[in-house]
């Protein structure tokens, strides 16, 4: 499969974008293309999602159980309202399992995409940023797996302010929470790594992060709220924080490369 299809290849290796410019129509054919890939890429990790759901639902749900220590007397069961409702949990658990599984597919046509337009001084960044954000996101993924249980252990603990209840969720609701959260976290955590890229490509400059790092600070923590799934304090700190720490990590990266490539501009001058 080629990443910058057919109609690209062969024009020019410069590196300079204008040899790289398509009329209107090469240009909704290259998107058509695009687009054909991303729907066949959803249509294959939908399937597999299809057979992987039951061992994903298994686990996720007994992960969800084992923390959420119920106070005495609360009754708990997942109740299904309809006849059709099992199978259309299968149908929406399975597609959302094969989105993930295929998310880093689908981005890599929209780079594919995007990138001949790109001089070569901005795809330079995307050596280091592709690898890292691969990594991010897997510390994400892994630090939401290990808050999870302490998020439902106090969840649940509200439960004794409300005597004689009882908690029938529907089935999947924890099960749906859990991937949200983990697809939050991995997402979030690609937040330090794009700010690091504008700036490598020119967009923000090192003054500019350090002028506006208190504004930064709070757009990280809205955005964290905005992203997890279940809107609360808890949630929302245990991502704003890291997510705030990566920031300035990646504005310390900046300044660093930025001071190297001023030292060696200077080297080069005077040579």
């Amino acid at each position: 499969m080629r990443l910058f299809g057919p109609d690209r290849e062969g024009r020019d290796a410069s590196g300079d974008p204008e040899a790289f410019r398509l009329t209107l129509g090469e240009h909704l054919d290259e998107l058509r293309t695009r687009i054909l890939r991303v729907i066949t890429f959803l249509i294959v990790g939908w399937v597999i999602g299809w057979y992987l759901e039951p061992w994903v639902y298994e686990v996720l749900n007994a992960l969800a159980r084992k923390n959420m220590v119920l106070p005495k007397g609360v009754d708990y069961k997942e109740p299904f309202s309809t006849v059709m409702a099992p199978f259309m949990l299968k149908l929406k658990l399975s597609f959302f399992i094969g989105l993930i599984l295929v998310f880093p597919f689908c981005i890599l046509q929209v780079w594919g995409f995007v990138a001949p337009g790109l001089k070569d001084s901005e795809k330079r960044p995307m050596t280091i940023v592709a690898p890292i954000s691969v990594v991010l996101f897997a510390l994400g993924v892994l630090g939401c797996w290990i808050i999870l249980p302490s998020a439902f252990a106090w969840f649940a603990s509200w439960l004794e302010d409300f005597p004689g209840t009882v908690l029938y969720p529907e089935p999947g609701t924890m099960v749906f929470f859990i991937l949200k959260m983990l697809l939050a976290f991995g997402l979030g955590f690609q937040l330090p790594l794009l700010v690091f890229f504008m700036a490598k490509i020119g967009i923000l400059s090192p003054e500019t992060l350090k002028l506006y790092w208190r504004q930064a600070t709070v757009i990280i923590f809205f955005g964290a709220a905005a992203i997890t799934p279940s809107s609360d304090i808890f949630s929302m700190m245990m991502m704003a924080v890291p997510l705030t720490l990566l920031f300035f990590l990646s504005m310390t990266a900046v300044q660093i490369s930025e001071r190297r490539k001023k030292r060696r501009e200077e080297v080069e001058d005077a040579a």
